[in-house]
């Protein structure tokens, strides 16, 4: 079981990150706490394999608090949950030595990708920031490589024409849970629209014209 160390200022939102984390197999929110004080005190009691820290949070801002945290535990792994994800926070994060960083604009799937990889010792950017960033924590050359195989599904079904109804009744899901993958698709391909996918998959040759 993974431990993990939740750090996040709003309480409600908090609470949906942590429910969102445990009903996850294999992780465990083992504390959890809304500001930078408390937030240095629980990791160094708790030692957990993985922190996830907002950037915005009293008594210190995220960035000193990772640095911090990396200074007593240089092998700590931490993953930066924020709404500021603009490459000067990213880059920042990222060369204080944060595993990985997501947007809280990201769908919910894409941080609980990122804990995954994280903790395999990967490093890791959601979707929407990785589209503008080259990093050296995926093979970013075929943004394909990216896609989860039940992405790959959404991907070639939108690319067909299909509505999210549709596929929702092709695959047996929920047509809210399209939607996420939808978003989540056209975040990590750079796309714009369906349009957009119908023609990167006839470039691929992966559709009849």
């Amino acid at each position: 079981m993974a431990r993990i160390v939740l750090v996040e200022d709003h309480a409600i939102v908090r609470e949906g990150f942590k429910r969102l984390i445990e009903a996850e197999p294999g992780l465990e929110v083992v504390a959890e706490c809304g500001d930078a004080d408390q937030a240095l005190d629980i990791v160094v009691d708790q030692c957990p394999d993985l922190v996830v820290l907002d950037l915005s949070l009293p008594n210190g801002g995220g960035l000193p608090l990772l640095e911090h945290l990396l200074s007593l535990r240089p092998q700590q792994y931490i993953v930066i949950l924020s709404m500021h994800d603009v490459d000067a926070y990213v880059g920042e994060a990222m060369r204080r030595g944060a595993r990985g960083y997501v947007s809280k604009n990201a769908a919910p799937e894409e941080l609980i990708e990122g804990l995954r990889a994280i903790l395999n010792g990967q490093k890791f950017l959601s979707s929407d920031i990785a589209r503008r960033r080259r990093c050296d924590c995926d093979d970013m050359s075929d943004p394909m490589t990216r896609l989860t195989s039940r992405e790959r599904e959404v991907f070639l079904l939108l690319a067909q024409g299909l509505a999210p109804k549709q596929i929702a009744a092709e695959l047996g899901i929920g047509q809210k849970t399209i939607y996420i993958h939808r978003a989540s698709v056209l975040g990590k391909l750079g796309a714009g629209s369906e349009f957009d996918l119908f023609r990167l998959a006839r470039e691929r040759g992966l559709i009849a014209d």
